[in-house]
Order: structure tokens, then sequence, then C-alpha cells
């Protein structure tokens, strides 16, 4: 293998000269072999475009912590007053705590490893003269790749056949306007922005199609080498990161507070001033929850994880809590709210319908196709195959079926009616192409064939029509009067009505090759009904997405009839409703009145719009204060996908620059995909909103109990090393289990959130602080109670409190349980991770009792029987007082209602 790679200047060059030096063919591409031999020799179309820290970096920065700081102090202290054991303890607390921040953040990024390997991006190659799609990443120099419209280029590449092709490459620019692109070669000193003969990786494909010539690779692209200029930057904050800081800062102060003021009565009580030093660094202990940003990250990546199992993958960390906000959902209809399985159902040749189908590859007319309407047949079978850009490969071939879905369902027709639509392209040399556009509705080929020119098209019909001066009519080409179009639109409307999806045919011959436009005069030929059904297990998804205080709203470019007709099918409409917008009717934006902007926002089917009236579809939503997801497939939904709160696009028929915009990706193009995903980031976030709860609550009795120790029992109080072997054991293992959690069956049946609310609301203060006093109550009751009856000393009152707060915190998961859910049978005892957690903290409880030294180092020994029942009774109190006021709430509840 001798090719000139990198290839230098490929825009200097001629097509030619390209691929004499690249070692690769214009027409056939590469074969297998040699795409697989210069992958080896070049390496995959790949780059980092920001390094992971390295292992050794991201174990040192477990030690990067205010916490970690205050207690290096402490260990000072304690060795200044040669307390080696204490302070060698409170090091390996340190370096305990640091391992398992270490393995929660390694779990948290495999997690988002394997998410992002679920995200593969393909792209179309032509290898041996055969169309396949393959991932970007498997592209290597030399190869013949085919873009069209909503492609995302994959590699630099060199134009060989540009059809109206146009790319945005303000990514790589700056340019806001769409680039015109040909195949001729341009002088030397040409800049990046004007090399119009030449694909950049990254940029994204606007407006028509074309075949190029891989030139550049991974870091051998203009994109790579910006990226390896270009510093990485750092970790982007997410809401619920900053949420979750404020959340700190606010426990910092507080303790803070208490500490100054429990400092200040201290000295003035005449304490010394060593036990003043424990006792605060013991408060500052208490106050700051180690685990949360961790269990966050991995409570996260994990529910992402499983979203992406469920068909949804999320990209951003952040969409998980808009997810849970949203209460507008804004989706096409093809393929999200039908099957996508399109075949054509029926034959309009104005002045008769055929009801067609297929069985066993064969074509059938459900009744028979006259005589004097077989040549119109036969003049859409052709059209069907000339104008059109799919690639069918049937059973027993090599190669996976791709294009558009319509275009498909075309050729299998072509197929099962005996044609060869091999031949009859090559019969009618393609020479020129009008691209289909989202503005144009329409799509026009130019050929040469044996008669002379030929120009197929198709299209929407009340587009097309527009381009129609004739009509052939029992084998005879007439003039298209006014009374036979709106025949004609009368008909079209008519199969609509009846769920069918409609399009035009035409076809003009004898054009002058140099025709710039040849999509005028045409001779209208008739149209077909294609069947795209309706996914009838959507219903219930729209259904509990009703439930859930959210309005969905069907937006297409399809027929208002055929739009309206599924909407009432899958339950998004009810029946008898006649009430759709068409993108004719919608005004400017800056025409909208409050009157339309309230029948905007109380329409639930919008038809005919084009992508700029979806992007302002989603403005008015917004400006309404809603939460939008809004579903898109192609590359001019893009800008509502980037303008919506969540942008969802579809894996399956999806462009790569919809993909690359949304902020999740469906793999089954489902709606019902679309409500569990909502569903899951509301469970997401209520689980984050449980441990941290949890954690806080913990955190807050840990305060409280050792400020009140230190004025009513200061001997005995909670030592810093006891207060972290807490946080330790009895906060992060239960929290991480609640992370993990499924999340309780009713999370549909409440309105969405409030995206600007806190993670802890008022309400959640209110519960926070009953579940410390509680747990505070529980362990001075224990402690005060024990000393009553059995006179204990100072280290067995701080044994017993210990022992109290440890499992008063190990029950005080089961109160993170939904209110209105069972007591005993809720989401939270059907966690099988939180049993595991407390499986875990509780042989680890037996472990420190059953080694001498590790009791030695935590200020332990072995308490009476009698103690331990006084802990276990008094730690399960405040579960007791929680679940009785909870039960007792939800009957007067039910009672008023």
């Amino acid at each position: 293998m001798n090719i000139n790679y990198p290839l230098e200047l490929p825009h200097t060059r001629t097509v030619d000269e390209v691929v004499e030096e690249i070692k690769s063919h214009p027409a056939k591409g590469l074969s297998p072999a040699d795409a697989q031999e210069r992958t080896k020799a070049f390496g995959r179309n790949a780059y980092e475009s920001q390094a992971q820290k390295s292992l050794w970096m991201m174990a040192l920065l477990q030690f990067k912590s205010p916490i970690v700081y205050l207690l290096l102090v402490a260990v000072a202290v304690t060795f200044y007053f040669q307390n080696t054991v204490e302070a060698l303890a409170i090091l390996a607390v340190i370096l305990i705590n640091a391992i398992i921040g270490f393995l929660m953040e390694l779990q948290a990024r495999s997690s988002m490893n394997a998410l992002k390997e679920m995200d593969v991006t393909l792209s179309r190659v032509i290898r041996d003269g055969q169309v396949q799609e393959i991932p970007s990443e498997e592209i290597t120099p030399g190869d013949l790749i085919f873009l069209e419209a909503g492609d995302v280029v994959p590699a630099d590449a060199r134009l060989v056949e540009a059809n109206q092709l146009q790319c945005d490459e303000s990514s790589l620019t700056g340019e806001s306007l769409p680039t015109e692109k040909n195949t001729e070669k341009l002088p030397k000193d040409t800049t990046v922005g004007d090399q119009h003969n030449m694909l950049f990786k990254g940029t994204s494909v606007m407006n028509g199609n074309g075949k190029a010539l891989v030139t550049g690779i991974g870091h051998d692209t203009q994109l790579g080498t910006i990226t390896a200029l270009v510093e990485a930057s750092g970790e982007q904050e997410t809401p619920l990161d900053r949420k979750i800081a404020e959340l700190s800062k606010r426990l910092i102060w507080v303790t803070l507070l208490v500490i100054v003021l429990y400092a200040i009565t201290g000295f003035i009580q005449g304490k010394e001033w060593v036990l003043v030093l424990e006792t605060s660094i013991a408060l500052a202990v208490a106050a700051f929850p180690e685990g949360l940003p961790i269990v966050s990250t991995v409570a996260l990546a994990y529910g992402m994880l499983l979203m992406a199992k469920r068909n949804a993958i999320v990209k951003r960390l952040s969409s998980v809590e808009t997810l849970g906000s949203t209460n507008v959902i804004l989706t096409d209809k093809t393929g999200t709210l039908t099957e996508n399985k399109i075949y054509v159902d029926t034959f309009s040749f104005t002045d008769t319908q055929v009801k067609v189908r297929i069985e066993d590859k064969k074509f059938k007319f459900e009744n028979e196709l006259s005589a004097e309407n077989e040549e119109q047949y036969q003049k859409i079978l052709l059209i069907g195959t000339l104008c059109n850009d799919a690639t069918l490969y049937q059973e027993g071939e090599e190669g996976q079926s791709s294009g558009d879905p319509i275009e498909l369902a075309l050729l299998q027709l072509i197929a099962a009616a005996g044609k060869n639509e091999k031949e009859i392209k090559e019969t009618y040399k393609r020479k020129a192409e009008i691209p289909f556009s989202s503005d144009t509705k329409m799509m026009g080929t130019l050929h040469h064939g044996p008669d002379g020119t030929f120009v197929a098209a198709k299209g929407s019909v009340e587009q097309l029509l527009e381009q129609c001066t004739y009509i052939l009519q029992k084998s005879e080409i007439e003039s298209l009067a006014d009374n036979e179009r709106q025949k004609i639109l009368k008909i079209s409307d008519e199969l609509a009505a009846d769920g069918l999806r409609v399009l035009a045919f035409a076809y003009r011959e004898n054009v002058d090759d140099d025709a710039g436009d040849f999509l005028n005069s045409l001779v209208f030929a008739g149209m077909i009904g294609f069947l795209d059904p309706p996914r009838m297990d959507i219903k219930d998804a729209i259904l509990s997405c009703r439930n859930a205080g959210i309005h969905v709203v069907m937006i297409t470019g399809d027929h208002p009839k055929t739009a309206l007709n599924i909407a009432v099918k899958v339950g998004l409409v009810d029946a008898g409703t006649k009430q759709v917008l068409t993108g004719t009717e919608l005004p400017a934006p800056e025409e909208l009145s409050d009157d339309w902007k309230r029948r905007i926002l109380e329409t639930s089917v919008f038809a005919r719009t084009t992508p700029k009236q979806k992007l302002d579809i989603v403005a008015i939503f917004q400006e309404d204060g809603n939460i939008v997801a809004m579903t898109g497939d192609g590359v001019n939904d893009a800008p509502a996908l980037k303008k919506a709160d969540i942008g969802i696009a579809m894996g399956l028929r999806g462009t790569q620059v919809a993909k690359e915009t949304a902020s999740i990706v469906l793999k089954d193009d489902s709606f019902t995909s679309i409500a569990e995903a909502v569903a899951h980031g509301r469970e997401i976030f209520q689980n984050i909103q449980k441990f941290v709860i949890f954690l806080v609550s913990c955190n807050l009795s840990e305060i409280l109990i050792v400020t009140v120790m230190g004025f009513v029992a200061p001997a005995s109080t909670l030592l810093p090393l006891q207060i972290l072997f807490l946080n330790m054991v009895t906060d992060v293992f239960p929290a991480l289990a609640l992370g993990l959690g499924k999340g309780d069956n009713t999370v549909m049946n409440h309105p969405p959130k409030d995206p600007a609310a806190p993670i802890v609301s008022n309400k959640d203060w209110v519960a926070v602080g009953i579940y410390s006093a509680a747990m505070t109550a529980a362990v001075m009751g224990a402690m005060i109670y024990a000393d009553y009856r059995h006179l204990l000393d100072e280290k067995a009152a701080n044994n017993v409190a210990f022992l109290t707060l440890v499992f008063a915190q190990l029950f005080h998961v089961f109160n993170m349980a939904s209110a209105d859910s069972g007591i005993v049978n809720n989401e939270v005892t059907r966690n099988r991770f939180v049993w595991l957690a407390i499986v875990i903290c509780t042989g680890i409880m037996a472990l420190v009792f059953a080694v001498p030294s590790l009791r030695t180092v935590l200020g332990l020994y072995i308490l009476p029987v009698r103690l331990w029942v006084i802990a276990l009774v008094a730690s399960a109190l405040p579960l007791v007082v929680v679940q009785t006021y909870k039960a007792v709430s939800n009957l007067v509840q039910s009672g008023k209602e």
C-alpha cells in the first residue's frame, strides 16, 4: 500500500489527481480488504476531545476537600499531644474515604463510557460500489462517502460529485450562511472558509447531496488540528451540581455559626481549650456530607445507563433534571406516533382509486386496474424508481437497506411489480438532481433515456400541482384545468382523512440539458397513498403523560387530515375533535396577538408546518413558562431541538445533525420511550432528593447531638473519628442505595416539579428538622436513660450514644419512602440495594467490635447486653414515630377526599 497520506492541499488538485494519490476509485471506493489494511496503518477516525483524568490524578483529587484539610489539622493537633494512635486512625479514615470516593468516581466513569459506546454515529460509505452504513470511527483515508441533507461530515474529504450541496460550516469558520459546494479545484492560498470543493469533519450538510473521497481522519482533519491546539476545558458544572454546592455551603455556614457559639460559650464556662477544639472539629466533620457529590454523580450515571437500556440515550447529565420538569412535549408524527413501517396502500389515477398489497414479495391489485390507467401506472413506477435515493437489499443479498422510508416502500413496490430497479436506472442515466427540501416539499431528477431526456418528480400534492401544466389521462396528455386541480386536491384530502400519507408523481420529456430548474411545465401522472399505521401501544404512554400534567402536541409537515386521523387513533385528542392549525394559518411571530398565542397554547395538532414555525411554536410555549421537550429527525429540526429545553432526536431515522444537537437520542423512535424517559427522569431526580434529604438529616442530627452533648456531657461527646466512621458507614452506603433505586410507582401521577426550586424545599427542610430532632432525642434519651438506670461512666455514655446514632441512621433510610406509599411495601423496602447497604454496614459494625484494635481506635469497648438493648430500642423510635405520623396523615387526607 503506497498512498500519499495525509494528503496535503487536496483542494488544489483535480478529482483525478486526488484519486491517483489516495489510491481509490471515484465511483466504487475502496475494497473491504483495502479499508481494513488502511485502518491498521492509519488508525481509527477518532480523537479524544478531552483527555480523561489519569487514575493517579483521580486518586489525588480525592484529598482536595475542605474536610480533609480540617482533618489534617486534627491529625497535627493529636500528634502534638502525642496521641499517636488517634492521629494514625484519623489518617486511616482519610485514606478509606478517599478509596471509597475513588471507587465511586471510577464506577461513574465506567457508566458514562458505557453510555457513550451506545451512541454510535453511522456514516454511509461506498465500498466495492455498494452503499453501506458503518460506524464513523471506521472510516479510513480513501473511503468514498455519500452525504445528503441532515448528515454530519465524518472526516475531511475532497468532493467528487455535488448536487446542490450546501454545508453549514459555522462550527469551523464562524460563517453563519451555508456554503455552496462544487468539485472544481482551487488556488493554493484559498482559505478554509472558501474551499468549496472540500468537506470538513464536524460540519453538517444542509441541502443536496454529494460524494467525496476521504483525505483526512481523526487528528489529521481541520477540526482535529484545532482540537489539538486548544487546551482541554474544565468539566462543566450542571444545575444539579450548583444546587448541591449551594446546599453544602449553607450547611457549612450553619456549622461555623454553631462552632463559634459553642467555642465562645465553652471558654466562658472555663472548659479546656483542647476539649473545645476537639468538639469544634467534631462539629465541622458532622456538618459536611462528604459523599454527596460522588453519590449524585454515580446515581445520575447509573440512571442514565438504565435509560439507555430502555432506548433513551441521555447525552447530558443536566438533562435528567430538566426531564423531571417537562410539562410540554412537542412530537413529530411519522415514526414517533406511527410505526414508520410505510408501504403502498392506494394508487389514485384521478378518476379511480386502486387498492394494492404485497404478499410473498408479489404485487396484487385488490380491485382491477383498467387498461385506461395502465400508462399512468407504468409512469408512476418509472418515476418512483428514478426519483429515488434509497438503497434496497433483498433477502440473501449482502448489505443493509438505507434511505427514506417512503422511497424504500417505492422500491419494494417496484420489485414486487416485477421491475428491475438497477436496469431501469442503467437505462435512464441520472444527469442532474434537485433534492427534496422542507421548503419546496419536492424532489426532481433529470435523466438521459432511450427516447431523450426525462424528468422524474415527486412531492406533496399541493406543491407539485403548482409545477404541473398538463395531466396524463387515458393515455393522453391534456392541459390541467383548474377544476381538475380542485378534483385532485379533494381526492388527496379524502385519502389523507383515511390516515394515508399522499405523494404526487409527475414527469416531463425532452427537456433542455442545460435547464437549471427543470421542475416546471410537468405532466401530472397520479398519486400514491402510503399507509403508516399508528403505534397503538402508545395510547397508555400518552394517557400517562396527561395524568402527569404534560401537554402532548403533534407538530408535523403532513396533511392536516392525516395528522388528525393519527392523533385520534393514538388518543392524543378526543374523537370528534376538529381543531387543527396549519402552517398557512399561523401568523408571523411579529403579528401574533394574545388571542393567537392562547389559541396556539391550547392546540394539540399542528400540520403542514415549516421548520421555522416549529421554532416559533417552541418559543411561544417557553414564553408561557413551560418546560418544553421537542422531538425531531431532520436537519431543519436542529434549531427547534436546540431551542427546546430538551431536544429529543430519533435514533433510527434521525439525521446526524439532529442527533448531535439533541440532548436525548431515542434508539427506537417511539413516543413510548419519550414517556418512559420522562418518568425515569422524574425517578432519578426523586432518588437524588431522597439521598440528599437522608444525608442532610443525618448530618444535621450529628451537629445537634455534638452541640447538645458538648453542653450536657462534654466528656462523653462523639469524637471526630467516630463521626467520620458514621459518615463513612451509615451515610454513604444507604445514600448510594437510595440513589440506585427504581422510584415509586406514582411518579407520573403528579405534576412536574418547578425547575427553579432547590433540591431541598421549605417543606423538605421541615421534614429534615423533624428527622434530625427525632434522632437527636433518641440518642440523648438512650444515654440519659442508660445513665439513670446503670450509672454510666463517660466512655460507656459515649458508646451508647454512638451505637444509638449508628442504628438510628440505618433505620432512618426507611423514612425516605414517599409519603403516600405503603409502610411495609414501598420503593425503599423493594430496593435490594438498601438491604445490601444495611447488611454491609451491620457487618462492618460487627467487625469493629470483633477486632480489639479497631475498638480501641474508635474509643469503643464491649457493652453489656442491656445497654445494647437500650441503644437498639431507642434507635428504632424515630422510625416508629415518623411512620406513625405518615400513616395518620394519610388517613386524615383520605378522609378529606
